[in-house]
């Protein structure tokens, strides 16, 4: 049995039967006036973090969500998008899918706003989406991708590219790790359906986003995930895993680089009332500006003694330089 294989049956388990400690959610629930997620949804919720972000979602966009686990976020996109068929839910296992739809049903119970027709699902692969290209303004997966192997990576990742329209984002949540892991760890095909150990570096992740064409990066959060110890699996080390949220937006690739935000920001505090770096950065007195890892080292390398460059938060929400 191949790891996708093992990954599938893992899933029609937890669809059959709620396997609320399958993945620990790190990132609160959003929650919105008027919205009520059952009960069902809360413990099929699947994933590392959240990839619904109210900034993301203006303007009813068309949205395509990957994995549908319980159908906690397609509820939860569909608050945003409210039109039939605007969040379209894709699954390779059948028994998620009917599971996903049953929890639908006791959702428009619950919600005087929401309309099953709302969300569209497909069954389909992650590797070879079910929709034409540049047909949504969004698309989403939590904690699926990195159970990919790097060859099936490289593969999603193309796919949502190439759905998504000019300027369209891709939102992601997914465990990471900085550490080495051994072969063991990295070829335990149940490890890596509970989303373990197909962690990888955080900066590999982002290569790989920006490899398949995406110009901007966002790291919008880190968090502390989980812990492997020598005592519960095939490690001599204990092993830190965090979660990220990450948007990689559809942007032009620009000529000197992709601009990937990973929290950091400059601030002027010398004598004159702003500093101008002559290549599309005004930094105002005392005012903090968000700026890429790009334009960090671009500033850094001036050298003055005027301008401070604060280190990656790995947390960054809009605005800034780019």
């Amino acid at each position: 049995m191949s790891y996708l294989e093992t990954t599938k049956e893992v899933y029609k388990k937890a669809a059959e039967s709620p396997d609320v400690g399958l993945c620990c959610t790190t990132t609160p629930v959003w929650q919105f006036p008027g919205l009520n997620i059952p009960r069902v949804m809360l413990e099929m919720n699947y994933g590392c973090g959240s990839t619904v972000h109210p900034r993301d979602l203006v303007k009813s966009p068309k949205i395509l969500y990957v994995g549908v686990g319980g159908g906690m976020e397609l509820l939860q996109f569909s608050y945003f998008s409210r039109q039939a068929n605007g969040v379209i839910g894709v699954d390779v296992v059948e028994e998620m899918l009917s599971a996903c739809d049953k929890n639908l049903i006791e959702a428009e119970n619950q919600n005087d706003w929401f309309k099953k027709e709302f969300i569209h699902l497909v069954k389909g692969d992650a590797l070879q989406l079910p929709l034409v290209d540049e047909s949504v303004d969004v698309a989403a997966q939590n904690c699926l991708f990195n159970i990919f192997k790097q060859e099936e990576l490289v593969k999603a990742l193309k796919e949502m590219y190439r759905v998504l329209k000019p300027h369209g984002r891709l939102v992601m949540s997914d465990p990471i790790c900085e550490q080495p892991m051994n072969d063991m760890l990295r070829n335990d095909e149940r490890l890596r359906a509970l989303c373990l150990s197909g962690s990888i570096p955080l900066m590999h992740y982002v290569d790989m986003l920006t490899s398949v064409g995406f110009g901007t990066i966002e790291i919008r959060a880190k968090r502390p995930y989980r812990i492997l110890d020598p005592h519960h699996y095939p490690t001599e080390e204990i092993i830190y895993i965090e979660s990220i949220e990450v948007c990689a937006i559809k942007d032009p690739m620009p000529y000197d680089g992709p601009c990937v935000f990973t929290g950091k920001t400059a601030i002027y505090f010398g004598n004159e009332e702003y500093f101008d770096d002559q290549k599309g950065h005004v930094l105002l007195k005392n005012q903090p500006l968000s700026i890429c890892d790009k334009t960090a080292n671009a500033l850094g390398s001036l050298k003055r003694k005027d301008l401070f460059i604060s280190p990656s938060t790995y947390h960054y929400d809009g605005g800034g330089c780019c």
